[in-house]
Order: C-alpha cells, then structure tokens, then sequence
C-alpha cells in the first residue's frame, strides 16, 4: 500500500500505544503517526508501579517503554498532557488540547485504558486517600508506605484483588502496619476461586498482614484533612493513617461511547467492542488494550483483559490490523505477580464456575506448585507459584483443549508436554 500521505491517529500513551506506534514502524509505516497522551509522563509500563519501583529496587527511568530520544527519531508525534475531547467517525477528525487542535486521521486507535474505580463513600476527600494507576499515584504513595514504616502507620487497604495485595506486600517490607477489607470470601476469588485464594491469604497473614473478609468499607474519618479511620458494613473500625482504593478499575470509554461506537455490557465487563481483528464497529477505528472487548473462540466468549501482556501484544496486533494485515488475535490471557519470596505466571481463563475441579502438581505448602482449572477433564487455566519455564507447555495444554489424566497432571514426574495429544 502506499501509505506516505496517510495519517494514523493513536489515543493513549500507555503501553498498547506505544507499541502500537512502534509496530507501525516496524512494519514500513511511513506516514504519519500521531500519539495523543493525557499524562505529561512519556509513555510507561504499569507493573513496576505496584511492584520494583513502589517498592525503591527500580529506577524512575526503567519504567518507560522507550527512551525519551526514540519517538522523535522515529518520527512519532508525540502529544503529552493533551486531552482528547472529541472524535467525529463521519469526518474521520480528532479534537484534541486546550486549543482545540483537530487532525484528520485514515485510521484511528483507541487505547484509552481503564481508570481506578472510586469508592463512594464519605471521608474519600481526605489527603491519605490513595490510588495506583498513574506514576504519579505510585510516586505518591511510595513517600507514603516509607513513611508509615518509619512511623508504625497503619494502611488500610479496601480490595483484595492484585494490586491491593502487591500494596499491601510492599507495605509490609516498609514495615507499615496493614489491613485488607474485602466484600469475598478470600483474596482474588473473582479470579482464582477459594482454593487457590487461600494460599494467598495465608502468605500475607505469615507477613503480617490482617484481613476483614465479608466486609465492605463505609465511612473513612479523619480530622484536620488527616485519615484516622475506615469503618465497615458490619460495624468494625480499623486504626489507618491512610487508605488505599484498589475496588477495580473501570474501562475509559467515554470518548468511544461519545463516538457512536459499540459498546460491551457492563455485566460482561463492560468496553469497546471489537471484533477478532480489534476493529471496532467503525471500520476505521480500532480498539487494544485495557479497553478492548474481544472476542475468544477458545473460550467461547468475550474478554476484557487489564493485564500488561494484554497491552503489550493487543498494541502490535491492532497496528498490524490497521495495515490490513488480517491477523486474528486470540492470545491467551497472562499476568505474573510477585509478593514476598512468592512469584507467579497465570496463563488462561477460568473464573469460579467455570471449572470442576483445581488440580495441583507439586507442593503447595512450600509454595512450589502448580495448579490447573479444569472443567471435564480439559485444562482452562494455569498458574506456576515458584516454578519456572513452563509456561509455554501450560499454554500448549490449554490450546489443545485434550482431555488429559488428571492424576498424570497432578504428577511432577510427568512431563506436561506428555500430556498434550
């Protein structure tokens, strides 16, 4: 295609954008190539933000995707701090900046990404409330949980999903007094069910750290703008000098919705909806990234992933698409985690309810294992704690969907790759 007086627009400077732009040019791109940026921050990776930089072991600078030289000379426009207020489908236009900058593009990609969901309660105006989504809020807050260990604070952690837990394993090495209230029965059981959200449990609890479980926060109180205090449902008040949301987060799709776009249900996770391709119901427009509803014919459903591999190949994928290659992305849905001594690789999908049974291979005590969702005797989901270099053989066991011995699977002298007909 001849492509040099083409223009291709990109919305969100996160991850699935900057690849997105750095794809285009990989693949001989040479028109021009627009990155619009809410943040003042060049583009970044999110998962150092609740693990090595919260924590002071990484640099401010290893975060970012690109070094700040690269998208001038890759000859990325690069807006930074710009708001984009308005996209017009029929004349193919973005309005963008205070001043009201409005470009045309060919082709436009949404990488809008999600933003922390708020608790509506009283006392959230405070000055120890917290969220972590941004730089910024992980810059702030790595102040805060150095000086709650100095001073025997006490954080109050509303969520026990995985930044609420990967906060709380960082406020524990600062030596912060923590607390974790959450609505289930156990931590991440929207994600990994009871039975392996109890080893998660347990893992905090020997650091230290205290749950409220069943319980949702209702008031956090303080005096002079300082937090002292989150109260819940049932009637308990936990000591806090400051609180962390960490509820979720919530697609941004109020540009795309703005636009005329489909949009996904709500019940099912709510986004942009895209098709196989990430093409959204305008032809022109694409969608990747955190806010991205796609289709999955291994699991027989749409996703929604807000996790970094997501962005990190849902970018390129989209870039490839908006070059008419036809490529159908279908990758597996993978997030890692590390808390304490504990690491972890999750590869698939199997909320509660999906699955019949978990099936552990290795030593769950210890915390070398893995485990297996299974539903019929075929594999959904895989999680590695502390073993290494199988993730490639637990995702071949997902993909071939076969139907494999249990007890074999459960085996550590089994070889996974065996196990796939």
């Amino acid at each position: 295609m001849v492509d040099a007086d083409q223009t291709f627009v990109i919305v969100g400077g996160g991850l699935a954008g900057a690849k997105a732009a750095e794809t285009l040019r990989e693949e001989g791109f040479t028109g021009r190539v627009i990155l619009i940026c809410d943040e003042r921050d060049q583009p970044y990776e999110r998962p150092p933000l609740s693990k090595g930089y919260l924590l002071g072991k990484k640099e401010r600078e290893s975060v970012f995707v690109h070094e700040p030289a690269w998208y001038a000379r890759h000859d990325v426009e690069l807006h930074l701090g710009q708001t984009v207020d308005a996209v017009d489908p029929a004349a193919r236009t973005v309005r963008f900046g205070e001043d009201g900058t409005t470009v045309h593009y060919d082709k436009l990609l949404l990488a809008t990404g999600a933003e922390p969901r708020r608790l509506d309660i009283p006392g959230t105006d405070l000055a120890g409330v917290h969220h972590l989504r941004r730089l910024a809020h992980a810059e702030r807050l790595r102040g805060v949980l150095a000086s709650l260990g100095r001073d025997n604070g006490h954080l109050v952690i509303a969520g026990a999903g995985w930044i609420g837990l990967e906060v709380a394993a960082a406020a524990r090495e600062y030596g912060a007094e923590v607390t974790v209230v959450h609505r289930g029965p156990a931590p991440l059981h929207s994600v990994l069910g009871p039975e392996v959200g109890q080893i998660f449990a347990e893992l905090h609890r020997e650091h230290g750290v205290r749950f409220h479980f069943g319980a949702t926060l209702t008031e956090i109180t303080g005096q002079d703008g300082v937090v002292l205090a989150a109260r819940t449902d049932d009637g308990e008040e936990h000591p806090a000098h400051a609180v962390l949301a960490a509820i979720g987060a919530a697609p941004r799709t109020a540009l795309a919705e703005s636009a005329g776009l489909a949009l996904a249900d709500p019940a099912d996770g709510g986004g942009v909806l895209v098709d196989e391709h990430l093409r959204t119901s305008d032809p022109h427009i694409h969608a990747a990234g955190d806010v991205a509803s796609f289709p999955h014919a291994l699991f027989g459903t749409r996703l929604r992933v807000e996790h970094w591999a997501n962005a990190l190949n849902g970018g390129p994928a989209a870039a490839r698409a908006m070059l008419g290659r036809e490529e159908r992305y279908d990758r597996l849905p993978y997030f890692f985690t590390d808390q304490y001594d504990l690491g972890m690789e999750y590869s698939g999908w199997a909320p509660p309810g999906s699955y019949d049974q978990v099936v552990l291979r290795g030593d769950a005590g210890k915390r070398e294992f893995v485990a297996f969702w299974v539903k019929e005797g075929r594999v959904l989901a895989g999680m590695n704690v502390n073993v290494w270099d199988v993730t490639q053989q637990i995702q071949q066991l997902i993909r071939s969907r076969a139907q494999v011995d249990t007890e074999a699977l459960a085996d550590p002298h089994v070889p996974l790759e065996s196990l796939v007909s």
